[in-house]
């Protein structure tokens, strides 16, 4: 049988293979082992070059429980055989039953992997595989050795000379699942529990039992609380596939249950099933490429990128930016997004969601020069443009994190100048910043550019920024926010009050004092009873008893507590100014009221009546002894 010459006869042999009796198979085998082995060809075996050796990656794999196993090569997909409903379910169980050099059966309900008591004929497909006839394979990983060498890759691959981050084996039960995850639908439980109470063996015949006719939003649902149990997340689909077509978002989230597992060759299995459904959309490779950096393979992140068109997906910006994305959300690999963006943006122009990934993934690792420069490729390359507001976000957050706080305002004026601003994101956090820092030299013209650019702040904001004025004695840029809060919706608590009204009490501003007690108590926003003792004080230190006595007459009326501190200030106020008969008169009232003197108000009075010779001793005395039982009730 010439099967290259009759590619359908080869395909209806290998269905043969796949369903032949078990005595059937090792002859079946034995007859058609060199056949399968020379006839599977990639799609993509344009790419091998005669001149390129084969070589593999020196990456740790993982097996299907998690455990890191002996570094094995990693594969492309190769076989384009079609059975049953979709041409890579067994190929996908097999592969996860062997995917170390033991034999395994599937995961048992614990994630574990169940040893394999017989082997499945598909299994020659997949050794097929690891075989250096397999062009697409060899062609990657040579040109992870030798990139630029094979043909039909443009650009290379992330340079190989630079240190790469090891590939990072999966955690088990690392993944949500229907035990733990809320709102959880009935039939979904359900199918949950047979899938990890039942047999690898058993799964799908148990399913089938079930009775169940799982809608596309089940199937979704159960899928995605199966990342832990992959071998039984696969039967589960090809289950679920007999019963009806299932639609491109059920593919898209396999191909992401795999590749989550580090399942990468049954992952491409799935990825060349979707082309051949044509159910394969850029969502897809969007999910590959977040697969591969997260297992820390970002050389095959970046080559999965290169061969994408070959199945159909557009290289385009959006293709371009869900690399970027998964490749900086990594740590420390900024300047593996930022080499690859390097050699992709003469083919693919960037966009402001380019320059944004760039300039997050600096942010995060703190590096303010790298993200200068960055943003003045994207000024050069795109302008000045508002609608780059993440862009200009990150850029500003950077500088800010790296305490370069002038070039934050300078930078922040040339925006102004553009028309162009950052977001509420920004100020927010950037206002939270300065506060701790206690830094209004920079707050003030940052605020300034905010408003004028259209943001409206909302009271916990301008609340923030009044404290931090106050805080540094800048009463009339704390005075001018506090007159345009209404204006922007934000109108002033007590909160904002108190604080506006402690900073005059503080630097001493008698006649503001006296206007502002008076505009919030119009405003029904009183001051706290720590202010009106420390405003109290203040005034008989400048010699303003009359707005004293206002303020301890509004506490008394108002019931603001406590009435204590007040009270002992006004009189050691009193004292202070000589003022003993009135003292008396107001000590015997404090007394009456069953307010505490203190006793260091009490030293504080007697000093000034002993001044006033006998009679004034007398007074005190007759003091003394009503405190003195009043202390002792």
């Amino acid at each position: 049988m010439q099967l290259k010459s009759h590619p359908t006869s080869f395909r209806v042999r290998i269905v043969e293979l796949l369903w032949a009796s078990p005595s059937q198979r090792p002859n079946l085998e034995q007859e058609k082992a060199s056949e399968i082995h020379t006839s599977i060809l990639s799609p993509f075996s344009s790419f091998s070059s005669p001149s390129t050796p084969h070589t593999s990656f020196s990456v740790a794999a993982s097996n299907c429980t998690g455990h890191p196993q002996k570094s094995k090569p990693h594969r492309y997909p190769t076989s384009t055989i079609p059975f049953l409903f979709s041409p890579f379910s067994h190929s996908i169980i097999n592969a996860i039953q062997s995917n170390s050099p033991h034999r395994f059966s599937g995961f048992n309900a614990n994630g574990n992997a169940t040893p394999r008591r017989d082997s499945n004929v598909f299994e020659n497909h997949l050794d097929a595989q690891t075989k250096p006839q397999c062009s697409m394979n060899h062609t990657m990983e040579a040109v992870a050795e030798t990139p630029g060498r094979a043909r039909g890759l443009k650009y290379p691959a992330i340079n190989p000379n630079k240190p790469q981050s090891i590939p990072k084996p999966r955690q088990p039960n690392q993944f949500p699942s229907h035990l733990d995850a809320p709102n959880v639908s009935s039939m979904a439980q359900t199918l949950c529990d047979i899938l990890t109470r039942t047999s690898p063996h058993d799964i799908e015949s148990a399913l089938s039992s079930s009775g169940i006719l799982p809608s596309d939003e089940c199937v979704n649902e159960v899928l995605g609380l199966s990342y832990n149990y992959p071998s039984s997340a696969v039967k589960f689909f090809r289950w679920a596939g007999r019963l009806k077509k299932l639609p491109a978002h059920t593919w898209n989230l396999m191909v992401d249950l795999l590749g989550k597992n580090q399942l990468f060759e049954p992952m491409w299995d799935a990825v060349r099933s979707m082309k051949q459904e044509q159910k394969l959309s850029l969502s897809t490779f969007a999910s590959v490429f977040q697969s591969y950096c997260t297992a820390g393979r970002f050389n095959e992140a970046v080559m999965s990128f290169d061969v994408m068109d070959r199945y159909g997906v557009k290289k385009d910006v959006v293709a371009v930016n869900s690399l970027l994305s998964a490749l900086c959300s990594e740590d420390n690999q900024t300047s593996s997004g930022l080499e690859f963006f390097d050699r992709i943006k003469a083919e693919v122009s960037p966009d402001g969601d380019t320059f944004a990934i760039l300039l997050e993934g600096w942010q995060k690792e703190g590096n303010a020069a790298k993200a200068k420069t960055v943003f003045g490729e994207m000024v050069v390359r795109l302008g000045w443009n508002k609608d780059n507001v993440a862009a200009y976000d990150a850029f500003l957050m950077t500088l800010l994190g790296a305490a370069l706080m002038d070039d934050v305002v300078r930078f922040l004026q040339v925006m102004k100048e553009h028309d162009c601003f950052p977001g509420l994101k920004f100020f927010t956090t950037a206002l939270d910043i300065l506060v701790k820092r206690n830094q209004a030299e920079y707050a003030i013209p940052m605020w300034d550019v905010m408003v004028g650019g259209g943001l409206v702040p909302n009271l916990i904001m301008y609340n923030a920024m009044i404290a931090l004025l106050c805080n540094n004695a800048e009463i009339d840029h704390a005075f001018r926010l506090l007159d345009e809060m209404p204006f922007h919706g934000a109108f002033p608590d007590l909160l904002t009050y108190n604080m506006i009204f402690e900073c005059l009490v503080k630097n001493r501003k008698v006649r503001e004092t006296g206007r502002f007690f008076a505009e919030m108590v119009k405003n029904e926003c009183p001051p706290t009873g720590s202010n009106c003792a420390a405003a109290i004080a203040m005034l008989f230190d400048y010699y303003d008893p009359e707005a004293a006595h206002e303020i301890w007459s509004y506490v008394v009326e108002n019931h603001v507590k406590p009435l204590d501190d007040s009270a002992n200030e006004l009189l050691v106020g009193l004292s202070k100014l000589s003022r003993m008969t009135e003292a008396k008169r107001f000590a015997d009232d404090v007394l009456d009221r069953r307010v505490n003197i203190y006793e260091s108000t009490m030293m504080i009075l007697k000093d000034a009546f002993y001044k006033e010779g006998r009679s004034g001793r007398d007074r005190y005395d007759s003091l003394q002894r009503r405190w003195k039982a009043r202390v002792n009730l």
